[in-house]
């Protein structure tokens, strides 16, 4: 398993913009100082899929951030799609089970065509607090509700997690060999949003993330690239 592509650089910036010339131009400006590309929701369900190829065209590893969460044969083709767009990672939802998990290793695999790419599983989505999980019918903690999420997407064949930053000691301890994959950065200061838990950049590389999944204060940022900087700074400090 290829632990980090770039393990100089562990920032994937979020593309959280609404239309494709946006991500491309915004991607081309701190392609030299990033260390991949998220693709979401919101690029998936405007302009679409296409634009996981526009960013894979650039050379750089891209997570294609769709949330798969449906039967196993609409996730293991929807996988195989995005692996055939060039998709490095794909996210897809734990609760939809062990089965579901396996066809979309099985489906990005066959897209992929022997080229690297791995199943990343969303545990506990880092807006979510214990009243949440409770309120969703979800028993224990975001800590112990990562954990069996965990596990079950290294005994799935996935390739990683995607962990809010106060998680990321529970996987190391339940499946230590899975990709750490964090959102929910923010430097040292700044608003939270809708973040609940989160850390800045320095706490969550001394917690053991491999990955630093980053959007508003990049992309929003009136100098991206000195947002990159400053970001990398901080996530040295903590490396």
């Amino acid at each position: 398993m290829t632990r980090v592509e770039d393990s100089a650089n562990p920032i994937l910036v979020a593309l959280d913009v609404s239309t494709a010339e946006e991500s491309v131009r915004l991607a081309k400006t701190l392609i030299r100082h990033v260390g991949g590309f998220k693709v979401g929701l919101e690029l998936l369900m405007g302009p679409g899929p296409a634009v996981v190829a526009s960013m894979a065209s650039l050379g750089k590893p891209v997570l294609a951030d769709a949330k798969l969460h449906d039967i196993p044969t609409t996730v293991g083709r929807a996988a195989r799609q995005l692996g055939r767009l060039g998709a490095r990672w794909v996210t897809v939802h734990a609760s939809g089970g062990s089965r579901m998990l396996r066809a979309a290793v099985d489906g990005l695999e066959e897209g992929a065509g022997g080229r690297p790419a791995g199943i990343l599983v969303v545990t506990v989505l880092t807006s979510m607090t214990a009243d949440d999980l409770a309120e969703a019918g979800i028993s224990g903690t975001p800590g112990r509700q990562t954990a069996r999420l965990s596990k079950l997407a290294a005994s799935a064949g996935c390739e990683g997690v995607v962990c809010s930053p106060e998680e990321l000691g529970v996987v190391d301890q339940v499946a230590p060999d899975l990709l750490k994959v964090t959102p929910g950065i923010r430097l040292t200061g700044t608003a939270t949003h809708d973040q609940r838990r989160t850390a800045d950049p320095a706490e969550a590389m001394r917690r053991g993330a491999d990955y630093l999944v980053i959007g508003r204060p990049i992309v929003r940022a009136s100098d991206p690239v000195g947002a990159v900087r400053a970001i990398l700074k901080q996530a040295a400090s903590g490396a």
